[in-house]
């Protein structure tokens, strides 16, 4: 086939991807746009900062600030960099005004990308539906020795003992009957609060699941999953006559595929902390969560100070050590059970449930001093940087995830405009006046 055969090919197979029913954008590795369909530059527009559609990394930097290290990082000649990434385009913890795209972003060639982007809103409640369906159809198929199968009544508490709960956890009927079901939780893994919140959230929709490490009674651990689910129909039924059924599996099998499905859709690319995506679906879960126990939650946005001067000083490589360096630090400062997330750029999240706003005040403190106590080494060049905080806490007026994330930009806001380097709250009491910050 000569050149002119060859052109002719590539403009039908534009022509194609330009009509085609989802989003299609070609780019540079740069990540400039070649060309974009119409449904393309629909639903990216709205990520648009500046109205134009010139950078894809740029466009999506808000929502996927990971992107340009995905593509650098990508080695192979050709081939998938990232499949199905969602990306959600704003805060808010209103289904109906969530939007939320996918994102398929293939390297063609050496110099080119092809990004196949859709529209997936309404296909995220669904899966919801089929995750329960799933951990029943798994429940019903599993090897008769991988599952323990109980009843709780209205505190979590055990009811009876049975022989599944011995061949799975090793726990006898002394151990476990009248105890609550975090027996079977590690240490850190089940707070007393998320516990009965757990009870709530089976009665509100049905059942509740949830993954992670579970122990046994020798003190070793595995990779189980717990599916709580009410006994009957319980709206009419007084709280205190409440029962439910505990179902825990061993899938430590799955548990490096679903670690593998975890990293590749929910965790940032750069600092291995949770991603937007994640920091969203987790906060409004803490959302709904806090509207019906009303239990402390309080949010904490960082930005490092200055980080354009140490990319301008020090090179884009020195600022990604220096974002992996406050990664580390957030995961040394901050509890198990807080939502720690990278949401864009140079600036991170911390969700801290059961936690004040004077409590919340006080680790964010902590973590400013971590950094600014210590030195970051890259290439022989020593890196000092500090952080600036805000932070905002739950309380009457505030109902949605994007109400509580303004109120702590807010303050992020006004502990950059006052000095750096320190930790600003939020308050809504009337004629408040913002108290001395805490330095850090």
């Amino acid at each position: 086939m000569n050149s002119d055969d060859d052109q002719t090919e590539y403009e039908a197979l534009l022509q194609f991807l330009y009509l085609a029913p989802i989003g299609v954008a070609q780019a540079t590795l740069d990540g400039d746009i070649v060309m974009a369909n119409p449904l393309c530059a629909q639903l990216l527009m709205p990520l648009a900062n500046n109205g134009e559609l010139d950078n894809l990394f740029d466009t999506l930097e808000d929502v996927a600030p990971d992107l340009r290290h995905r593509v650098r990082d990508f080695t192979a000649a050709q081939g998938a960099i990232c499949d199905d990434m969602h990306l959600r385009i704003d805060l808010s913890a209103e289904d109906a005004d969530a939007r939320v795209l996918s994102l398929s972003l293939l390297k063609i060639d050496t110099g080119r990308l092809m990004a196949v982007i859709s529209d997936v809103t309404h296909v995220l409640k669904r899966e919801r539906e089929l995750r329960q369906s799933q951990a029943w159809m798994s429940t019903i198929t599993s090897g008769i020795t991988d599952y323990s199968m109980m009843t709780l009544d209205h505190l979590g508490r055990i009811k009876a003992w049975n022989p599944s709960i011995a061949r799975l956890t090793g726990f006898q009927a002394d151990a476990t009957q009248g105890k609550t079901y975090d027996l079977f939780y590690t240490e850190s893994g089940l707070t007393g609060y998320r516990l009965q919140d757990r009870l709530r959230e089976a009665d509100s929709d049905g059942w509740s699941l949830d993954e992670g490490w579970r122990r046994r009674a020798d003190g070793s651990r595995y990779w189980g999953s717990c599916l709580i689910a009410p006994l009957d129909e319980q709206t009419e039924v007084p709280a205190a006559e409440r029962a439910y059924s505990l179902i825990v599996r061993d899938i430590s099998d799955r548990r490096e595929a679903h670690e593998a499905m975890r990293r590749s859709v929910l965790c940032d690319h750069l600092t291995g902390l949770a991603n937007r995506r994640a920091f969203t679906e987790t906060g409004e879960c803490e959302i709904q969560r806090w509207t019906r126990t009303s239990m402390p939650l309080s949010l904490v946005l960082f930005d490092a100070d200055h980080f354009k001067l140490v990319n301008d000083r020090h090179g884009h490589l020195a600022g990604d050590a220096v974002l992996r360096h406050l990664s580390a630090g957030l995961r040394a400062t901050f509890r198990t059970i807080d939502m720690i997330a990278r949401i864009g750029g140079e600036e991170f999240a911390a969700l801290l449930p059961g936690t004040t706003l004077e409590g919340a005040e006080i680790v964010a403190s902590r973590l400013c001093q971590r950094i600014a106590s210590q030195v970051v080494d890259v290439d022989g060049a020593r890196i000092r940087y500090t952080v600036s905080a805000g932070v905002a806490t739950m309380e009457a007026g505030v109902v949605t995830l994007e109400d509580l994330f303004k109120r702590a930009d807010a303050a992020l806001y006004l502990a950059k405009s006052s000095g750096r380097n320190r930790v600003e709250l939020w308050s809504s009491v009337p004629g408040y006046q913002t108290p001395a910050a805490a330095l850090c």
